[in-house]
């Protein structure tokens, strides 16, 4: 399986299509693996090279609860590396839900690396924080003060990231439970600060000069309530937003929890949209690239 060491964190990662063509790393929702993202992966492959990867934390790549940065700034961060490893920036940034708040947060850190940013289901605002902060990070605090890191290890969560990865075991059960309640809690804090965007503040997001199109969340789903979208479009300078590709209707039956794509044989609505999202996201590579100035001969 193909690793890359990005600043001593193991990320997988997977590379398809010309490397001759345009780049894009897509990032899932959640803490969700490459898996989910493989059928618009396929659909892109055949005019761009597209890069997948597991974020520290999930996946296969290796746990590192540690670092000066909330878990976000750290995945951006890391992304950006990775893609200057494999001489593969600048790149769209793609993603929905969680990928798109890490899209964000490695344009802002970033901007050198992006050439444009494509992202559906925006999340963030205090609702949205205060629905999924714990899952994403108060279950493992609760485990680590009940039972230590062995509890830790035994989350149906962390158990996953064990056998994708079995290095990750021992890794974990070296840590202090302290020290990991400690970075897990200052994560937490950060993810759950009132910005538009989880842990961006406006000047951030004000601070991008990429072209960025963007699609609405669906209004009832608190965790992506159109607000979210329309905050970062009001304060991204060359923004474009658009409605969210699923009905109200198609939300409720698909699932709000996973905003990627988790196999074309699961529902034909993911391979709809799926193809949906390839087929826009093409047209935008098409129109920023149209925009680049001519090469001198």
């Amino acid at each position: 399986m193909p690793y890359a060491n990005v600043n001593g964190v193991n990320l997988y990662y997977e590379d398809h299509g010309p490397k001759t063509g345009p780049t894009v790393i897509l990032t899932p929702g959640g803490r969700n693996d490459t898996h989910g993202l493989r059928p618009i992966a396929a659909l892109l492959s055949a005019q761009c090279r597209v890069i997948l990867h597991d974020r520290r934390n999930c996946g296969k790549s290796d746990i590192v609860i540690g670092g000066e940065l909330s878990e976000q700034h750290h995945w951006g961060e890391e992304m950006a590396d990775l893609l200057l490893q494999l001489d593969a920036a600048p790149a769209y940034a793609v993603g929905g839900s969680a990928g798109s708040r890490t899209s964000l947060t490695m344009t802002v850190r970033r901007p050198e690396v992006v050439k444009g940013v494509f992202i559906w289901e925006v999340s963030g605002g205090p609702n949205s924080a205060a629905a999924t902060s714990p899952n994403y990070y108060g279950q493992f605090i609760d485990a680590a003060r009940s039972g230590g890191m062995k509890a830790v290890a035994e989350t149906e969560y962390f158990a996953q990231r064990i056998v994708d990865n079995p290095a990750n075991e021992a890794k974990l059960l070296a840590m202090d439970p302290a020290e990991f309640i400690s970075v897990m809690s200052r994560w937490q804090d950060s993810y759950s600060l009132p910005n538009p965007v989880s842990d961006l503040t406006e000047d951030q997001l004000k601070s991008i000069r990429c072209p960025v199109l963007m699609f609405e969340g669906n209004t009832p789903d608190e965790v992506h309530h159109v607000s979210a979208a329309e905050a970062a479009h009001r304060l991204i300078p060359n923004s474009e937003l658009r409605p969210s590709a699923w009905t109200h209707e198609e939300w409720d039956i698909v699932g709000q929890h996973d905003h990627t794509f988790p196999g074309i044989a699961a529902t034909n609505r993911y391979h709809m949209k799926a193809t949906f999202y390839a087929a826009q996201l093409l047209e935008f590579i098409a129109r920023v690239e149209a925009m680049e100035p001519a090469a001198v001969a």
